[in-house]
């Protein structure tokens, strides 16, 4: 089904895929090129430096690369697009900045909060900064319910050979022939004010498909059965994914967009794919010609890594909680239920902090043996296109899915697919069986809308199902589960009134439905604003919109608070900034920051406030004179330096592997808002959550595995001259750790992979911070 090529391998002709091309000799070799069709090769390749140039991937990187050399990238991206959840603190940070009008097509969606659910006005004041925005420099705006942000990007501003950086992680429109990034809100500002984008050469990976999909089996199925092969052993870790192969050709454009944007889960920076007629067809069809080009590896092509997808062989598949990548058939689990769950519930305790809590998912299992799921989900970027939507109502037609405990929601991902879905009676079917239709909103993706019951048991096509992502608080009892699966499979558990089955059931229901896009709804609603800034307009800043707190340089010698520890394998964004009702605070730094890892470890915010309290007393002695406390005294004797204006007093946590999912930079700024100055950790999941970091000028540390134990919650860390290690370029500097009875532990951190811009900004103290020194320069 999945096959792993970790030493690389040679597509040749666009199609034949050869590992062990050297090993094998061209008469071999040959013969793989004839029994493909194609006209045999009359040398065999040698230069496989030269020959990954003949990805799709470099041809693109190199049409946006600044930098000049192969060996690292400064990108200038086509276009930028960001939600409500981020776009109000990019914006304020890129005019602290120095922006005075948009350099690129920058489009603002409004999908992640819509509802004013929480927090009276402060979700539709957010929209009105965000229009007033756009009109002051030359944006464009999506108002609410009219798409969410992929399936605008997609309809409206993807082509084949493009880059669009993204405020959110699943920026992916590979399938589209578009190289999109997923990263946090300030390497937008970068972008906003004339910089670039910085990363080293990412690898590119062949993904080979082969065959086509039996009847039944969708988009969201290939893309788990990736994910569980690559997720967890980093096969794709900030490398590019490159989908080439005959087994393209059988896919329609939206199953291939399908499968694409669930590449963030496997860790991977982006990904692209060969495009072909049906591609054509689709700019065509969304009145945009001009975006589609042929875009194909060349003849000779080498990859560094490559996965070969037997298309044909993949099942419906579930990814039972807590991860994209915990997969199973659907058939699989139908076998064995009770012992599957008991796995995943032991597997999730070392997830749940909140004593006594349990998925109890064995309890889904009726007497004969069935699964039964309390609620069904379809929605989003990865549910909720035109075509998902079509193979639901094609299998609901005529049922029922009843009136118990079982419940289904879909939410078209754009007005324009809505309409078309309505036009085809699509709509009518699933509202006769049962279903509720909603607008394009992406809560149920992120724990904004459609909470499950405590203890209930949600199967979704969406992105993720992270601990507690679908709404649920722990700290308050509760506690509910979600399993991704395809909206055929979905649809097909919903005939069947909740009973857990596979979409192969009703695969002869199941064929291709023409879409016919219809912009009108853009056309009248979407203002735009690229190329007419007008500096005349003021902005409009509802009551919670609030500027972020001062932040100070990076002092002499730290302190640092050790104020949580988290040895879980792997920790998400999540889980260091709730997702969900708290995001309606994205616009006021100061009351969100109260959040940080509030379902992961509520006592980290007091010990921050702590920390922060004493580098409050710090800063009034070294300013003023007065007098210090008994408590700041005692911290202030462990370090190296006596005169205390040469110290600062912060924060830090120690996670094992933080920064799996959301690109959310909140999940750094917020610790910083509470004075955080570091993070330590054995990796870092992302490539994003790494730069958050470094943007909001907390220093991304690395430590040894067997120094784990030497982190304590509450106990100090002492970095002596870091402000000189950082300037000078030292990839490690020695610390130490003061246990509770004073007892100094000994620690070397290091800090690899700094690039000179990146120690410039910890410098400054965020990157903020340096654009205000670099705008002061002239």
């Amino acid at each position: 089904m999945i096959k792993l090529i970790e030493k690389g391998a040679y597509l040749l002709n666009g199609t034949v895929l050869v590992e062990d091309i050297e090993k094998k000799g061209l008469p071999a070799v040959n013969e793989e090129v004839r029994a493909a069709g194609f006209k045999p090769l009359g040398w065999l390749p040698e230069d496989k430096v030269k020959d990954s140039r003949g990805t799709i991937a470099a041809g693109i990187i190199a049409a946006h690369n600044a930098a000049g050399t192969e060996d690292n990238y400064k990108i200038r991206f086509d276009s930028l697009a960001s939600h409500d959840i981020t776009y109000v603190g990019i914006i304020q940070t890129a005019i602290a900045s120095g922006m005075k009008e948009f350099p690129v097509p920058y489009v603002m969606t409004n999908c992640h909060n819509s509802l004013c659910a929480v927090g009276g006005t402060i979700n539709e004041d957010d929209h009105l900064f965000g229009l007033s925005a756009a009109k002051k420099f030359g944006g464009e705006f999506v108002p609410p319910h009219l798409a969410v942000i992929h399936s605008y990007v997609r309809e409206m501003m993807s082509g084949c050979g493009r880059m669009i950086l993204g405020s959110d992680s699943h920026t992916r429109y590979g399938a589209l022939g578009t190289m999109g990034v997923g990263e946090g809100g300030p390497e937008l500002v970068k972008q906003l004010v004339g910089r670039t984008y910085d990363f080293p050469r990412a690898d590119v990976v062949a993904v080979y498909l082969t065959g086509a999909p039996r009847p039944g089996v969708g988009p969201q199925d290939v893309a788990l059965a990736i994910i569980g092969a690559v997720f967890k052993n980093g096969f794709v870790k900030n490398k590019v994914m490159e989908f080439v192969g005959p087994g393209i050709a059988n896919l329609p454009v939206e199953f291939r967009s399908g499968i694409d944007v669930m590449t963030t889960e496997t860790a991977c920076w982006t990904s692209v794919w060969a495009t072909d007629d049906k591609v054509k067809a689709y700019y065509e069809n969304h009145k945009r010609p001009e975006a589609f080009k042929k875009l194909a590896p060349s003849d000779v092509a080498w990859y560094d890594a490559a996965i070969i997808v037997e298309l044909d062989k993949i099942k419906p598949m579930i990814a039972l909680p807590f991860h994209p990548s915990n997969i199973f058939t659907i058939d699989e689990l139908n076998e064995n239920p009770r012992d599957i769950f008991r796995q995943v519930e032991k597997d999730a305790l070392s997830k749940i902090e909140t004593p006594g809590l349990s998925l109890n998912l064995v309890e889904k299992v009726s007497d004969d043996g069935c699964v039964h799921v309390d609620q069904g989900i379809i929605a989003g970027c990865s549910g909720g296109v035109f075509d998902n939507i079509i193979a639901a109502a094609q299998i609901l037609k005529g049922k029922d899915v009843g009136c118990g405990e079982f419940s289904l929601s879909v939410y078209p991902g754009s007005q324009p697919a809505m309409l078309a879905l309505v036009k085809n009676g699509a709509i009518s079917d699933l509202m006769e069986a049962g279903a509720v239709v909603k607008t394009a909103f992406c809560g149920p993706c992120f724990g904004a809308g459609d909470t499950p019951a405590n203890h209930g048991f949600s199967i979704r096509h969406t992105t993720r199902n992270f601990p507690n992502r679908e709404g649920s608080k722990p700290g308050d009892g509760q506690l509910a589960s979600v399993a991704l699966m395809d909206a055929r499979s979905i649809a097909a558990t919903a005939a069947n009134g909740g009973v857990l089955t596979s979409a192969e059931k009703y695969g002869d229901l199941l064929h291709e439905t023409e879409y016919s896009f219809d912009s009108g709804v853009y056309e009248k609603k979407v203002y735009h604003g690229f190329g007419k800034a007008d500096a005349s307009a003021e902005l409009i800043y509802g009551p919670n919109i609030r500027p972020w707190p001062k932040v100070y340089p990076l002092a002499e010698n730290l302190m640092l608070k050790i104020a949580s520890v988290i040895t879980d394998p792997v920790t998400t964004t999540d889980e260091l900034i709730p997702s969900g009702e708290t995001s309606s605070l994205r616009s006021n730094p100061i009351k969100l920051a109260q959040f940080a890892l509030s379902r992961k470890d509520p006592k980290y915010v007091g010990r921050a406030h702590e920390a922060q309290a004493l580098e409050d007393e710090r800063r009034e002695a070294a300013e003023n004179k007065a007098e210090l406390s008994a408590a700041a005294k005692s911290v202030l004797a462990h370090a190296s330096e006596s005169d205390i204006s040469k110290i600062a007093l912060g924060s830090c946590i120690f996670a094992v592997k933080p920064g799996d999912g959301s690109a959310r930079e909140q999940a750094a700024s917020s610790q910083k808002v509470l004075g955080g100055q570091a993070n330590f950790a054995e990796e870092y999941a992302t490539k994003r959550y790494r730069s958050n970091l470094i943007n909001w000028g907390m220093i991304p540390f690395i430590v040894d595995p067997a120094d784990r134990d030497k982190f304590k919650p509450g106990e100090w860390l002492c970095l002596p001259g870091i402000r000189r290690a950082v300037r000078d370029g030292k990839e490690e500097t020695a610390a130490w750790i003061i246990s509770e009875d004073g007892h100094e532990k000994s620690i070397t951190v290091k800090m690899p992979g700094l690039a000179p811009e990146d120690r410039e900004i910890l410098l400054a103290g965020c990157l903020m911070n340096y654009y205000a020194e670099q705008n002061a320069k002239g």
